[in-house]
Formats: structure tokens, C-alpha cells, sequence
């Protein structure tokens, strides 16, 4: 069928393009529309969105795409909507204003909220909308980064009337806690006909009726699967389908299936893919740089294009996010270690603080203290952005390459704290553990605890959390910190009771004989006595 408002062929996807050119009529009206596209990986999702955008006319179009290795920073991918926006940000309300600048590290303050990012997004969608209708497209949503992923939701829920449309589209199954209870179209796969005849333009060579049926059976009418499953066999190796039990996933056969044409290409090229699958962004002039550092030449990307696994204009986009992970999961460790090591060297660490750190961690095959201390006032921006899960992330790593014991434990300790703050409670208990294993002073034992105990009261409605409550309080139990320059050697807490008369006695433990209490009012004891 032909588009009425992008004028290109979709093959057996009339319902949806149909429900795609109502949004975009609902938009120029003054409306605004929230959509959610569900579908396993080569089901058309992206193909849906690049009809959207080709029919969003003289509407402002914006586009994101989750991409795995960055969803550890925090904003990311956020960052990619907000940036064409940019002119727009000196209408928003100063407090609006110096959330968004917080939050995309453009300015210092206190971490904001959520609820204040949200709104100041919000306003500035509302503000770029009301001059011409905005387009926000946000493609594997399952691999945003958590706090790009709070703030689109917040967002989506609320628009009303700027004439915006947020069409995001993630991958099923195992998306149920992505985007609930929002506007969804499910995307399944091309009916039985219109499959056959996008079969038929990519054999080999005449299939039996019976074969050509089974393989259409075992795609389920998947058009990426269709595409590049049959290809470079020949009719014999088809003559019994693809051989393979239907059990294995799609995406992973079609993700072998392009891992196959990457080892047929030249040692550059695959670099290329590499580097630009390790390169989140697509930022086209820090990739040659990056490959100038690897003495990959241009002329390498022209076996990838002709391959048509990527193109490289303007940005660099892969044909689908499976051809990106699989030159991703196909690269040795050291081919890795590579690619990052030469995107760190070319991005620049006073404008990119976050991805130079990153690509150091990445790039680093063992203990390395300066990387560590990077990576620790990198999570320090991230949690002054509000960004919990990326700064726990990037603790995480840099307690990796500490090799002090004891800061070792205080970095695996701050990790868990955030795990705990971003809402991740289920991987508190074993960075604990990791923390118990280096030296730990009594008030960081008895933070353990009381960690722990938070993490039991929110994973099991509390009934594990008074065990490590009271074990948190005897590890409190007569210590109190050490002042400088003073001993701390028999020290400890002082016991209050509460005399008649308002008064409360304060008796140190333990007290040397013949030491007098000290009568103090109540007011002047901390204690609950």
C-alpha cells in the first residue's frame, strides 16, 4: 500500500500508517497525541517512525534512539530531544530554566527532582510546539537511560494541548514495565501474503510452495527476518527452510545472520562498525577522528555502506539496532578495549566530561586510580543532575579499577546507596556483601545495615528488615566518631537517663571510678531519653 502522507511503500501496514497519519492530522489541529509502538526487534517499528517523520510536513521533527552501551549516563538520551530545542530555552521561567541547565550539566545547583525536570521538558516541548508543531520520536526505549526514561513518561502523561506529538517505540517481549498505561499500537508481523511477496524479492532463486510457506511460519511474518535470513544461501541450503528450531528467537537469529556478514568484511571496515557502534551519538567528524587514531581510512566505510549496514551522512545510522549489537557482541574484548580507548583520546574531557570518563572506564584492562577518580566526579555530576542509576553505575566501575582496600569498599558502598535511591533495591544486598569484604570503620558497618534493612523493607514489605536494624544499632552501640586530634581509644557514647525535674544525667561508658555525672537540662541531650 502507498502512504497518503509519506508517499512510501509499506508493505501490509495500512492499519498502522493509517493510525500514524490521524496522530499527525490530531497534532496540526492543535492536539497533542502520545504513542507507543510494541513489537519484537525487526518487526517495522523503526520503518513506522521514518514514515512518520517523512509525513510530519513543515512540523519540527526531533529524534532519540536508546543505544545499550550508554544507557549508564545519565539525560543521554534525552539530551538528543533537547538539543534542537535549545533556542527555545530562554522562554521557559527562570526556575525552569536552571532545572534544565542542572540537569543537562550546563550549569551548577542542587540536584533537581524528577517532578521539576519533567515540567521544565515539558514547557519546553509547549514552548518550541507553539511556533510550529513538534515531532518527538524516541526508538528503543528499552535501552534509554532510566532517568530519560522517567521524565519522557512523566512528560507523556501530561501533554494536552501544545500540538506535540511523542510516538516511542521498544522492543517485546520483556517491555511490560516500560511506558504503562499509555496510548499503545502493538506491531505484529506482516500477514501471510504480503510476507510471501517480501520473501519472494530476496530468494535466491525458486523455493518449493511448502518451504517458501514454513519459512513465512517461522519469521511470523517478521519483514527484517525475511530480508535477512535467506540471505547468501543458496536454493539447496533453503530446500528444508532455515533448518534451525523455530524455538530460537528471531532477533537472535537475524542478529547471528548479520555477525555472519561482518566476518566476511575487511579487517577496517569491521573497525568502522565497531567505532561506530561504540559511538553512541553518530557524531561523524569524532568518528574519523577516532579512526584516524586507529589508522582506519575513509575509504573503509564503503564496503559497510555497500553491504547496507550503515550510512554515513550527516550522522552515522545503522540499517537496524541489531546490526549495531552485533558488531558490538562480536568484538573481542581487546578490539574493545580499542575503540574505547581511541574515543577517549578524541573526545574532548572539558566538554564531555561523562563520555571521555566512560570511554576511559571502558578502555581500561585493570586497576587504574586515575581512571577510578575520574569516574567517582564523574558520579558525583550525575547525582548533582538527580541521575542515581548512572552515578551508581559509574561507582560501581570505579570501585572495579580502585585498588586501595579500604576506598574500594567506600566506593562499592556509595554505589549501593544509589542503587537504592534510583529505585533498584534488588541489587542492593550484593554490592553490600562486595563492601563487606574491605575494611570498613563501625559508622560505615552500621550504614550497611541500615541499608540493608531498607532494601529488606522494600523488596519484602519488611519482614527481613529488623534483623539488620538492630544489627546496625549494636554496631552504633557505644562509638562515636573520632575527633581530630584528639584520642579515641576507650571512648564511647554516653548513656542518658532522665532525672526528676527536667533534668537528664549523662554518664560516658566506660566511666573511669570517681568520675562524676553531669547533670545537664534535657534540652542540651541529644538523646531520646
Amino acid at each position: 500500500m502507498r502512504s497518503e502522507t509519506a508517499g512510501t511503500v509499506l508493505r501490509g501496514r495500512r492499519r498502522e500508517t493509517d493510525a500514524l497519519d490521524e496522530l499527525l492530522r490530531e497534532v496540526r489541529a492543535g492536539h497533542s497525541r502520545v504513542l507507543v509502538l510494541r513489537g519484537e526487534a525487526g518487526i517495522g517499528k523503526t520503518a513506522l517512525l521514518d514514515h512518520l517523520s517523512a509525513g510530519a510536513g513543515t512540523a519540527r521533527v526531533v529524534r532519540t534512539v536508546g543505544v545499550e552501551p550508554e544507557s549508564e549516563i545519565a539525560y543521554s538520551a534525552l539530551q538528543q530531544l533537547r538539543a534542537p530545542l535549545l533556542g527555545h530555552l530562554d522562554r521557559l521561567p527562570e526556575p525552569q530554566r536552571a532545572t534544565l541547565a542542572t540537569a543537562f550539566g550546563l550549569g551548577s545547583g542542587e540536584p533537581p527532582e524528577a517532578l521539576l525536570v519533567g515540567l521544565a521538558v515539558l514547557g519546553l516541548f509547549a514552548e518550541a510546539a507553539a511556533e510550529r508543531p513538534l515531532v518527538c520520536l524516541v526508538d528503543d526505549v528499552q535501552w534509554v537511560d532510566r532517568m530519560s526514561e522517567v521524565i519522557l513518561t512523566f512528560v507523556a502523561r501530561r501533554l494536552q494541548a501544545e500540538s506535540v506529538a511523542l510516538v516511542l517505540a521498544l522492543r517485546s517481549p520483556g517491555d511490560e514495565r516500560f511506558l504503562p498505561g499509555l496510548p499503545e499500537l502493538r506491531v505484529d508481523g506482516l500477514p501471510a501474503a504480503d510476507a510471501g511477496d517480501l520473501l519472494d524479492t530476496v530468494l535466491p532463486g525458486p523455493v518449493d510452495a511448502h518451504v517458501r510457506e514454513r519459512i513465512v511460519a517461522e519469521t511470523r511474518g517478521n519483514p527484517l527476518a525475511l530480508r535477512e535470513l535467506p540471505r547468501g544461501l543458496t536454493p539447496a541450503e533453503l530446500s528444508f527452510g532455515f533448518g534451525a528450531p523455530a524455538a530460537t528467537p528471531v532477533a537472535d537469529r537475524v542478529e547471528d545472520g548479520f555477525r555472519r556478514r561482518l566476518a566476511t568484511l575487511p579487517a577496517d571496515t569491521r573497525t568502522l562498525l565497531l567505532a561506530a557502534a561504540v559511538e553512541p551519538v553518530g557524531d561523524v567528524p569524532l568518528l574519523w577522528r577516532a579512526l584516524g587514531r586507529l589508522g582506519v581510512g575513509p575509504d573503509a566505510a564503503a564496503a559497510a555502506e555497500a553491504a547496507g549496514l550503515l550510512r554515513i551522512g550527516t550522522r552515522v545510522r545503522f540499517q537496524h539496532p541489531l546490526v549495531r549489537s552485533a558488531c558490538w557482541r562480536s568484538a573481542t574484548p581487546d578490539e574493545l578495549r580499542a575503540v574505547h580507548r581511541a574515543l577517549a583520546d578524541v573526545t574532548d574531557p572539558a566538554q564531555d566530561p561523562d563520555r571521555h570518563a566512560w570511554h576511559r572506564a571502558h578502555a581500561t584492562p585493570g586497576p587504574d586510580d586515575d581512571v577510578a577518580g575520574e569516574l567517582e566526579r564523574t558520579a558525583g555530576r550525575a547525582l548533582a543532575r538527580g541521575g542515581r542509576s548512572a552515578a551508581a553505575s559509574f561507582l560501581e566501575r570505579a570501585a572495579e579499577l580502585t585498588q586501595d582496600p579500604k576506598l574500594r569498599a567506600a566506593r562499592v558502598l556509595a554505589a549501593a546507596r544509589a542503587r537504592f535511591a534510583s529505585g533498584a533495591p534488588e541489587a542492593v544486598p550484593a554490592l553490600l556483601s562486595a563492601a563487606e569484604l574491605g575494611p570498613l570503620d563501625p559508622l560505615q558497618r552500621a550504614g550497611v545495615e541500615r541499608l540493608r534493612a531498607q532494601a529488606a523493607f522494600a523488596l519484602d514489605r519488611g519482614r527481613g528488615a529488623v534483623a539488620p536494624l538492630l544489627e546496625a544499632a549494636r554496631r552504633l552501640d557505644g562509638w562515636t566518631p573520632p575527633r581530630p586530634g584528639r584520642p579515641t581509644s576507650g571512648r564511647s557514647a554516653p548513656r542518658c537517663t532522665r532525672a526528676g525535674s527536667g533534668t537528664t544525667t549523662c554518664t560516658a561508658r566506660p566511666t573511669p571510678p570517681g568520675t562524676p555525672s553531669l547533670p545537664r537540662t534535657s534540652s542540651a541531650c541529644s538523646s531520646p531519653g
